[in-house]
């Protein structure tokens, strides 16, 4: 695209974004919408052969009961239509590289990205392979999102963006799928190239080793660092002699992005067939977190090595334009390279890179994840919840499962390359090194564990064991899984209430030692200050209203700036986990320089302390929509903040970078499940925000006093139990109406 093309579109999408703006500030006052007038919006008939009840409780979470699978699943597609429709329109428009739709000619660019990274590669070969039950649950679900589609209302997010309804197809779900399934390790490579391009080769090579992290723990007591995405969770699974009830239990918190609504939607299912309760993201048919009557599972990203980037400077590359609609415009033509070893995903705006770069991903292989969780839904055993996940490829995981009868285990989901074993030369690979990807490594081949002698299994993106092949290079620090054993060991009679305590765990390790390191080396004099007697007396809880956790954060930020080097931080920053460093290296710092640094930020700090007071009043937790980032009307998706507890490294994650200012959580937990497999009833659930997407409606923020509270809604598993619910709803085949 020509630099005047560039303008042109710049000035078009500008003028179009004004049409949008003013619809949005000439939009009549969103109303109120209660629970019942909500569950008036649902399709009264439903492409089913038999009737199905919907029970819902208050937070408006349903349990769908019907008289066979395939009705089931209609009735789940019905649900997700009619709880999180303009969610799911936002990612099929994403996953197929059709921003330009909704937002006029500013999208080009992220279209034209999206398409290179195509994520529909291989969903034709996964649809052909689908198998005959996995196919009907699929199309079940599509008759059900199509049938809530065409006869509920529209929400308001399709006026702004200009959206009008469309039948999903099971190309559709399955795109999105993948979509969603995006390696985590992409974000990390684009702030990866963008240095690896300033820098010469040989300076390049020099800090290469030490971005991907060190491999063992320093002695100065800090967690080693080591490279992690925004993409994270905590899961723990907790045998029966460990628990109070004797059977196995479950803790699963997902960290994704904080925005609303809810990515999670929190569901129970009743069948011949399929009996289960959990969360599931929006547009994905499965609970991907949850339990049934023998077993409950839970997962987070393995952070594995599912791609990897070729040099294709030398390779024969392939051109094949694209037609991209754009709103109010004609249509544009865009030309996408290739190569045999991947799309040139250099040429879009996430990895850019100066050579032709070609992307090679697991994703772009057929598998079949919809088939592995539907199985995992029904699985009696641990050795079936193995089996489930044989070909299970994207996104990796760590899956962890406890039993009934009190077993436990834990095994790596995913497909990987045979590379050698040692970390990467370099972040962009010769193409020969593509020979690791001829004859791939799948889950039965990868580590698992099963009853371990300590009594629970623990997961938090951390590194796992090494084996026969690297499973990938940038992993989380051990800080969240060390706190959940620590916690674990401790309590010999696990129940539901130390679950729930484990999730809302605030205490950060690495900040306190670091903290401790720090007033070691301080004199008398320096250490009667008011800012180091808070740091003296904190006990490392980032609780919202502790004053030690502000006067901690806000001194270390300010110490990296004053000792730490420009080219440091902007190298560091490329990492998410770079504050573990930058922290353990102010900490090392020589007396001279840490005193002349401490009589420049000291007083800083203390003007921090007494605007801010506490952490919370540093730490916000913003309750926004997706829209709350547009200009001049993003207010109306702005719902307020909230005093934020918790950090980058405690167990309730709360992310944030290193500052001394009032910040928002960027990331971190989204959604809370546990449950005790000694009763089938004996389930709890919270979202961040609430269960409905719906703007206005009384239950799209209703569960932020619980999370705040660290409390959870009950989410029974018997169908007798939801029986019991205030609200139902029947939906009956068009024959019968």
């Amino acid at each position: 695209m020509t630099r005047v093309a560039a303008a042109r579109d710049v000035l078009v999408g500008g003028a179009m974004a004004l049409r949008v703006l003013a619809r949005g500030l000439l939009a009549p006052r969103r109303a109120r919408v209660t629970l019942s007038e909500r569950l008036g919006h649902i399709a009264a008939t439903l492409p089913v052969r038999e009737p199905v009840l919907i029970h819902w409780n208050a937070q408006q979470i349903p349990f769908i009961e019907a008289r066979n699978d395939d009705d089931l699943a209609v009735g789940l597609g019905a649900v997700h239509a009619h709880l999180r429709l303009a969610q799911m329109e936002i990612l099929r428009r994403l996953a197929a590289g059709r921003v330009a739709e909704t937002i006029g000619p500013l999208g080009l660019p992220l279209d034209r990205t999206l398409r290179l990274f195509d994520f529909g590669r291989a969903v034709p070969a996964i649809i052909e392979r689908l198998s005959d039950p996995t196919r009907r649950w699929a199309e079940g679900f599509i008759a059900g999102v199509n049938h809530q589609m065409a006869h509920g209302p529209a929400p308001e997010e399709f006026r702004h963006l200009g959206m009008a309804a469309e039948p999903w197809t099971l190309t559709d779900l399955f795109t999105t799928a993948r979509l969603a399934s995006a390696d985590v390790s992409w974000i990390v490579w684009s702030r990866l190239l963008r240095v690896r391009s300033r820098l010469s080769p040989a300076v390049w090579k020099e800090i290469w080793p030490e971005l991907l992290g060190d491999q063992e723990p320093e002695p100065t007591g800090v967690e080693p660092l080591t490279l992690a995405t925004r993409v994270g969770s905590n899961a723990a699974v907790v045998g029966g002699r460990r628990t109070r009830s004797g059977a196995g239990m479950l803790a699963a918190d997902p960290h994704l992005s904080t925005a609303l609504p809810n990515i999670w939607l929190a569901a129970g299912l009743s069948s011949p067939g399929i009996n289960a309760v959990g969360i599931m993201p929006a547009a994905f048919p499965v609970i991907a977190i949850g339990r049934n009557r023998w077993l409950t599972w839970g997962g987070t990203s393995l952070h594995a090595a599912s791609s990897e980037l070729f040099d294709a400077s030398d390779l024969p590359l392939r051109e094949r334009e694209v037609e991209i609609k754009v709103r109010g415009h004609k249509p544009r033509r865009v030309t996408l390279r290739e190569s045999d070893l991947g799309p040139i995903v250099s040429d879009g705006m996430i990895l850019r890179n100066r050579s032709p770069t070609a992307l090679c991903w697991v994703g772009h292989q057929p598998s079949d994840e919809m088939g592995a969780m539907l199985s995992v839904m029904r699985a009696h055993s641990a050795e079936e919840f193995r089996s489930a996940l044989a070909d299970f490829a994207i996104p990796a995981q760590n899956m962890v499962h406890a039993g009934r009868d009190g077993r436990v285990g834990h095994l790596l989901a995913a497909s990987l390359p045979r590379r050698p074993n040692g970390p990467p030369p370099d972040l962009v690979m010769p193409p020969d090194a593509h020979q690791a990807w001829d004859r791939m490594v799948r889950t039965p081949e990868l580590p698992h564990w099963l009853d371990p002698p300590a009594g629970f299994a623990v997961s938090a993106n951390d590194r796992p064991p090494p084996g026969d092949v690297p499973v990938g290079f940038f992993f989380s620090a051990n800080d969240r899984a060390d706190r959940m054993r620590e916690l674990l060991e401790a309590n010999a009679a696990v129940d539901l209430s130390a679950l729930g305590a484990l999730q809302n765990d605030v205490l950060g390790r690495n900040s306190m030692r670091v903290c401790e390191s720090l007033l070691a080396r301080l004199t008398p004099a320096e250490a009667a200050h008011p800012v180091i007697r808070a740091l003296a007396t904190w006990d490392g809880r980032y609780s919202a209203d502790s004053r030690g956790a502000l006067a901690y954060e806000a001194l270390i930020a300010t110490l990296v700036w004053r000792l730490g080097t420009k080219e440091r931080r902007t190298s560091l920053s490329t990492i998410w986990t770079g504050r573990l460093r930058l922290m353990r290296e102010v900490a090392a710092a020589p007396d001279a320089a840490m005193r002349r640094a401490l009589a420049l930020t000291v007083p800083r700090t203390a003007r921090v302390l007494r605007r801010l007071r506490m952490w919370g009043g540093a730490h916000r937790l913003a309750l926004r929509h997706q829209l709350a980032a547009l200009p001049v009307i993003g207010w109306r998706y702005r719902f307020g903040t909230l005093p934020g507890g918790g950090s980058n490294e405690t167990l309730n994650k709360t992310g944030h970078a290193l500052t001394a200012r009032r910040h928002h959580v960027t990331f971190g937990a989204s959604a809370r499940f546990i449950a005790d497999m000694g009763d089938l009833d004996a389930n709890r659930v919270v979202l961040l925000g609430g269960q409905d997407g719906w703007l206005g409606s009384d239950t799209f923020l209703d569960q932020v006093p619980l999370w705040q509270r660290g409390e959870y809604v009950d989410l029974p598993l018997r169908r007798e139990a939801a029986r019991m619910w205030p609200h139902h709803t029947v939906h009956a085949p068009p024959t019968l109406r």
